[in-house]
């Protein structure tokens, strides 16, 4: 059979994404490679990603190297295939297909397609380019797709069109390894296990020659670290922060936390932790505050009706923040369960793109490494984000008495273009009375 060489693109693995740099080549020319097989690691602005072929055939050539920004869309390898032998085959009957809406070529949404509608279109084998957008700024819709399914709009894809197709519907299938770099602040983790000690890098020092006045050695910036870098530069350089603590007594909370605690476990599973029960805290204060759940647009303030929560979980070599989507309907159960679980994906490496975008308020927990205060840096783009300190016992005045209490710090940063201290005060008030206010008659459920 007649073979072709197919171009493999760099494709969009988020909306606002527009280059990626290939880490490292896990398929060599020469090696035969299936659909959906993993060629080559991607590291983005917001995941890394193992990035799949979209072909099966033989990997002839690579054409963007190890640690090299590739634009979205520009070829990174050529895969010799099978040709299909298209034109000597009849073509098929279509169906007779119903008047369709008139196409917009220009439409500022129509290019933009969602994983989804990527996905059913090429399994489908819908040509995008010939489906009308009913959606906002002419976006292709799934029901778009589906409606051009009914209509006999189906045809077999060929050429670029088939291979951006195929690449959306592995995209599915990405995963995130552990080593993924936020979009957030640094050294941040959620309480779902005893802090480990940081690993630190091996690198090689030349003992036999020191440099000039003094010794030193040097580390590699690697990919990973550089993205760090720049999502860290771009919060602070745009975003004009302010900060401010509060002081909150939890001893009721770890009171009703100890006695709860096991049995929590034996039902459900999980540890019952503090993070929950600072999340509904949030929760609750946002609902009544809620410029803290925005973001800054130029022209206008973006207040988002959604409150999803981004928690901080800490990898080995990195921290990411996956998001709790509508914390505002789940109980304080049920977001024990989501941080359990969003934790133990990010460990395991399963993570999807899906869980680390939408977020629009961020908490972390220094306190797991006996933090009692910190200056935490707002996740870009959004207003805010709270950290939990330690838990320590100290003597506190009560009345006329001193008495030994459990008390914690929260930390707040915030945009001050959007934020004012006037408002964040009362929020940090309202987050501390949710807490203090919690005692036997607590319900999990």
């Amino acid at each position: 059979m007649a073979k072709q060489v197919v171009e493999v693109t760099m494709p969009q693995l988020a909306e606002s994404l527009v280059n990626a740099t290939i880490d490292r080549w896990l398929k060599q020319p020469g090696d035969e490679v299936d659909v959906y097989e993993p060629l080559c690691e991607l590291i983005t602005d917001k995941v890394n990603a193992e990035l799949p072929s979209t072909v099966r055939g033989k990997l002839v050539k690579i054409l963007k190297g190890e640690g090299e920004l590739v634009e979205v869309g520009a070829a990174i390898c050529l895969i010799e295939t099978e040709a299909r032998a298209e034109a000597s085959s009849p073509a098929p009957t279509e169906p007779q297909a119903a008047p369709a809406p008139a196409i917009d070529p220009n439409a500022p949404m129509r290019s933009r397609f969602s994983p989804a509608v990527q996905k059913l279109a090429a399994e489908n084998g819908v040509d995008l380019a010939r489906v009308a957008g009913t959606g906002l700024g002419g976006r292709i819709t799934r029901k778009d797709v589906l409606a051009a399914m009914e209509a006999g709009n189906r045809g077999q894809l060929a050429g670029p069109a088939a291979q951006a197709a195929a690449q959306a519907a592995a995209q599915a299938a990405i995963h995130v390894p552990p080593q993924v770099p936020p979009y957030a602040p640094p050294a941040v983790m959620v309480p779902t296990r005893p802090a480990e000690p940081p690993v630190i890098p091996e690198v090689e020092v030349d003992e036999g020659s020191p440099a000039p006045g003094g010794r030193e050695y040097s580390i590699d910036v690697t990919p990973i670290r550089n993205t760090i870098a720049k999502n860290m530069r771009q919060s602070v350089n745009e975003i004009p922060h302010a900060w401010t603590a509060i002081e909150v007594d939890l001893t009721n909370l770890v009171e009703l936390r100890n006695r709860l605690k096991d049995d929590f476990k034996k039902n459900e599973g999980i540890n019952l932790t503090y993070m929950p029960f600072l999340l509904k805290a949030v929760v609750g204060a946002i609902k009544e505050y809620p410029l803290m759940n925005s973001v800054w647009a130029v022209d206008k303030i973006i207040v988002k009706r959604d409150i999803n929560l981004s928690i901080a979980v800490g990898s080995e070599e990195s921290v990411i923040t996956p998001v709790i989507r509508n914390a505002d309907q789940k109980t304080i159960t049920g977001l024990a369960h989501e941080i359990h679980d969003l934790a133990r994906r990010t460990r395991e490496g399963k993570l999807k793109l899906s869980d680390l975008q939408g977020g629009t308020f961020t908490v972390n927990n220094t306190g797991t490494f006996g933090s009692v205060l910190s200056y935490p840096i707002i996740n870009y783009p959004q207003a805010a984000i709270l950290t939990l300190e330690a838990i320590v016992k100290r003597p506190v005045v009560i009345g006329e008495m001193i008495g030994i209490r459990s008390m914690v710090n929260l930390c707040l940063s915030f945009d001050h273009r959007i934020l004012d201290g006037i408002i964040c005060g009362r929020f940090h008030q309202k987050v501390k009375e949710i807490l203090e206010s919690y005692g036997p008659d607590t319900k999990l459920y």
